[in-house]
């Protein structure tokens, strides 16, 4: 089984990719240069499975994932779920000895999970986004100046860089949801979540209507996303996730939001892998 993530070696995704081929048999782990590709590879058949950062407890949704699962034509769907603790570090050569920085780089993510460091440590020097936070560590060590990363530990040993600051996040209790992608349907609702999305005729009290069928279920609502439809300003989706003990109040649920939504997808029922 060929299961793809974003890379390069040392990122958080690599990570979360150990954790849930961990006890699978005949793995073996791809690495792509954005969350696109991965979820593009995945649809094209190049792997079986993809493993991509869906939500940050400080940042929210990464919307390049959730747009994918939404939009795609491929229709892709979860198949599970790991979350990883995230500890955010500043990297540097090990030449570096006090310096002026040139810029400092990392995920769109990874900066703004920092940013009261940054803001309190380097605010004059230039921020800058690439792909991946170990691909920023990439960066840094093939510089011939002098930069920095915003990286995990694993990337200073990867890359071969030094750890100037350690645990830079701006919340200490800072986490990354990262879901298994498939074109595989979901077989069942057997899962601890399940995961919906919908949209609603542009009418008073329609979306109230919908969640009020989960309050009936007595069905835990645990997270709920609107996503701009793209074809017309004002228009959204909503991505929700579930969770009930008792499986046959999901689907006696799922099947009422399905009558009363104009649109209604459901993109995986399913456990976290720990």
């Amino acid at each position: 089984m060929k299961i793809g993530y974003l890379g390069p070696d040392g990122t958080f995704s690599e990570q979360a990719a150990l954790n849930y081929t961990l006890k699978l048999d005949n793995v073996e782990l791809v690495k792509f240069p954005t969350i696109r590709a991965v979820l593009d590879a995945v649809e094209k058949g190049f792997v079986d499975e993809g493993v991509v950062p869906f939500e940050n407890s400080i940042e929210g949704v990464v919307t390049t994932t959730i747009d994918g699962l939404i939009f795609d034509d491929s229709k892709l769907y979860i198949k599970s779920e790991t979350v990883i603790k995230i500890s955010q570090n500043f990297l540097v050569r090990k030449d570096y000895n006090g310096e002026k920085l040139e810029r400092i780089i990392s995920h769109p993510q990874g900066i703004a999970q920092c940013d009261k460091f940054l803001r309190e440590n380097f605010k004059d020097t230039l921020c800058e986004a690439v792909s991946s936070t170990a691909e920023a560590a990439r960066i840094v060590s093939t510089s011939g100046n002098f930069i920095a990363s915003i990286s995990p530990k694993r990337s200073a040993d990867v890359y071969g860089l030094k750890i100037l600051h350690e645990n830079i996040q701006d919340d200490n209790n800072n986490a990354t949801r990262f879901v298994v992608v498939t074109k595989k349907p979901p077989k069942s609702l057997e899962g601890e979540k399940t995961s919906i999305v919908f949209t609603t005729s542009h009418r008073p009290g329609e979306l109230y209507k919908v969640l009020d069928i989960f309050a009936i279920w007595d069905i835990n609502m645990t997270k709920i996303e609107s996503r701009p439809m793209k074809h017309k300003l004002g228009t959204y989706c909503f991505f929700i996730d579930l969770e009930a003990e008792n499986k046959d109040d999901i689907r006696d649920a799922l099947k009422m939001v399905e009558r009363k939504t104009s649109f209604f997808r459901l993109l995986g029922s399913y456990n976290t892998c720990i």
